[in-house]
């Protein structure tokens, strides 16, 4: 099976490091298909600096500059560089996203929630610090509200770490399906690949995104699944590729196929997998 990862950042983000040839150097090594750039995207111009942990808007021709070299690297192998870039789903965001794809011929665009209103970035440890001050069931609720919405926005690709508000271990008692299935049916709809985020394994919860019982689901529903790292350095680049494949096949009964799946908003195709 072809090799790739489309979710990966760049020192721009100030939590990343790691040159682009280093990056590309691995793809090589690894025998990469397709490594795909995707750091998070600015904010608009007068909301910045909205956090520590993404560029600033005058910052990006720095990462086009940044993945000219990865290219230039690249050039003289097989790996295919891709650029694209992983937006913040927030409340009203859609015309900044809008502007965002106008500026640049992205091979694809990803989306994440990692902001719930009034709490801060889920994933940021000042959240777990407090999250038992408030609702697991209502967090739940309203993340899963803000993923429907960025999926029924039609300007994405990728859904980024599906359910990345279970990072902390808070997950509601009893069956979590009324929590997603307005986001599968969302998904069948559209046209966008979810991704199997293997950072997950690495994080508090010890668990790919998304979950096992998420994840039957989405094969079930023939979604597009395409498997990403979230790499902030180049060793981490493809990492838990092979078990991920192997998770895929054991839920498919190894009856997994590898396609390609042309996305909406940009001029790549992506490699991924579903069940025969």
């Amino acid at each position: 099976m072809l090799r790739t990862d489309y979710h990966t950042h760049t020192p721009l983000c100030r939590h990343a490091q790691g040159n682009p040839e280093a990056f590309v150097e691995q793809a090589i090594k690894l025998g990469m298909h397709q490594y795909g750039i995707a750091d998070h995207a600015p904010m608009p111009p007068q909301q910045e600096p909205y956090d520590e942990w993404r560029m600033l808007t005058v910052e990006l021709p720095a990462y086009f500059e940044w993945v000219s070299r990865a290219r230039a690297t690249a050039e003289r192998s097989k790996v295919n560089i891709l650029c694209g870039l992983e937006c913040d789903w927030v409340p009203d965001i859609a015309p900044w996203i809008t502007q965002l794809r106008l500026l640049h011929q992205w091979d694809y665009l990803i989306g994440s929630v990692h902001y719930l209103p009034g709490n801060g970035s889920v994933d940021d440890s000042l959240y777990a610090d407090k999250c038992l001050t408030h609702s697991t069931e209502e967090d739940w609720r309203q993340y899963w509200a803000s993923i429907e919405s960025m999926v029924r926005s039609g300007l994405f690709d990728i859904v980024g770490h599906i359910d990345l508000v279970k990072i902390w271990g808070r997950i509601p008692q009893g069956d979590l399906t009324p929590y997603y299935e307005p986001v599968l049916q969302a998904l069948q709809e559209s046209n966008m690949a979810v991704e199997i985020n293997t950072a997950g394994w690495h994080k508090h919860c010890a668990e790919q995104y998304p979950s096992i019982p998420l994840l039957r689901e989405l094969l079930k529903r023939h979604i597009p699944i395409v498997i990403n790292s979230d790499a902030h350095a180049p060793e981490h680049l493809s990492r838990g590729w092979e078990n991920a494949v192997a998770l895929l096949q054991q839920l498919t009964d190894s009856k997994l196929r590898q396609f390609t799946h042309p996305v909406s908003h940009g001029c790549a195709t992506l490699q991924a997998y579903g069940s025969l």
